[in-house]
């Protein structure tokens, strides 16, 4: 049964919301203030808190503090008749699940209970969600996370490593929102040139450019209703950040060559595996376009910060492949579990996946065995040291540097891009000066 603390300071407005809540089977707490709504939240946690904003004895967001120190993956949802954009803003960024402004009609809050508490929040974190998979406390603390932002409509910026799953979780907040009926469009910042990009992201009139034969809608267009991914937007040019930012505050676009803006219904998730902060006080990245797309920051924690997720991992992807290959699932072998263990997974959730189907690949037998695993610990890391040669100039050091890196990576320029510290931009240009092959380019 379905457990709900209901904290406000009117007494009709808690009587109206427990009668309608056990009419629909719930167990329901009241509250009618901060002190009481705590002291009765640590006797007895429960997965929702449905709190006024404004009581006599503080506010909600003393509630939603105390509530989260006690147990952090309870959903928050605050009613108020006082609301705004700012304080909307600010519970969001506190952690709320969602904001309602009274008054309210119940099937409204009903229906906002059903999204926060599906079937996934009876053991957050436990086995696959949305198709991603992790069993550690740092883990469910960013499934908690991408729950609670998914019932709201602000934009979300996902920083994590490459190979975290990073898509994986903004398509988890769409599924999860009031838009998951609308499209979710991705686009992957990196991945066109500066002209090609802008025309991407904005869309174009015809004669816009030369080959502009026909008008072309751009993604924040085919996302509007839905969801649009902003893939590694820290690959962003500068001179196209500020049309970016003028998108996000004013919701609607220019397309290239038109002289009448287009307006977008649209809510924007973007990535990146950069510091953007950084990248900020590098001068790289607009700050303010910053602080617009971080309105609620999500990050997932690098696999080497989570090792009770890796074999939880290997045995999971052991069984998907092996199923999806049709072949019998060997297991893993002790001295193989040690090293896998013990390895530091640059690559992450990705590099661990790709190598159980290596393993597969290679094995033989009913057990998967250490000795599959020498082309992977030699691949572990490509040292610059190694490519320094007595006399060689500086620039035939940096093309060797490059060759002998996309070799390790087998030719995985976002892989080879992290082993160097650059950028994927920087990494193609580099590609493309030195004339270097594209093997297993993405």
């Amino acid at each position: 049964m379905n457990h709900v603390l209901v904290v406000d300071d009117e007494a009709p407005m808690r009587a109206a919301l427990e009668a309608n809540f056990l009419r629909d089977g719930w167990k329901v707490t009241t509250a009618a203030g901060v002190s009481e709504a705590v002291s009765k939240f640590r006797s007895a946690p429960c997965p929702l808190v449905i709190t006024d904003m404004r009581m006599p004895d503080g506010d909600g967001l003393r509630v939603m503090q105390s509530v989260r120190e006690i147990a952090p993956e309870t959903a928050v949802v605050f009613l108020t008749a006082f609301g705004s954009i700012p304080e909307a803003v600010l519970t969001m960024k506190e952690g709320a699940c969602d904001y309602l402004m009274k008054p309210i009609s119940f099937d409204e809050l009903s229906e906002a209970a059903r999204r926060l508490l599906g079937p996934d929040e009876s053991a957050p974190g436990e086995g696959v969600e949305h198709g991603i998979f992790g069993k550690s406390a740092a883990f469910r603390r960013t499934l908690a996370r991408a729950r609670q932002v998914a019932t709201s409509d602000v934009d979300v910026l996902i920083e994590a490593e490459s190979g975290t799953g990073k898509e994986l979780i903004a398509r988890m907040i769409h599924q999860l929102s009031a838009r998951r009926r609308g499209p979710l469009v991705a686009v992957n910042c990196a991945a066109f040139p500066e002209a090609l990009l802008e025309s991407e992201l904005f869309g174009h009139v015809r004669g816009a450019f030369t080959g502009a034969t026909t008008a072309k809608p751009g993604k924040f267009e085919l996302a509007s209703g839905g969801t649009l991914l902003l893939d590694e937007v820290g690959e962003m040019p500068p001179s196209l950040q500020p049309k970016l930012l003028r998108v996000l505050q004013e919701r609607e676009v220019d397309r290239l060559g038109d002289t009448r803006p287009a307006p977008v219904d649209v809510r924007v998730i973007a990535t990146t595996n950069r510091q953007l902060r950084a990248m900020v006080s590098e001068g790289l990245f607009r700050s303010d376009l910053y602080y617009r797309l971080n309105v609620v920051p999500v990050t997932i924690p690098p696999l080497r910060e989570r090792p009770e997720d890796i074999l939880e991992l290997a045995r999971y992807f052991l069984e998907k492949h092996a199923k999806k290959s049709a072949l019998r699932q060997p297991t893993l072998g002790p001295e193989l579990i040690e090293r896998m263990q013990a390895h530091s997974w640059p690559g992450n959730v990705r590099e661990l996946e790709n190598f159980i189907r290596r393993l597969l690949a290679l094995s033989t037998g009913p057990q998967l065995n250490a000795g599959l695993a020498e082309e992977w610990e030699s691949n572990e890391e490509v040292p610059a040291a190694k490519a320094a040669t007595a006399g060689l100039s500086l620039r035939e050091m940096e093309r060797q540097l490059l060759e002998k890196t996309l070799a390790a990576t087998s030719g995985n320029r976002t892989r080879a891009a992290q082993m160097l510290g650059i950028s994927i931009r920087t990494m193609r240009n580099k590609i493309k000066e030195y004339g270097l092959p594209p093997r297993g380019a993405r």
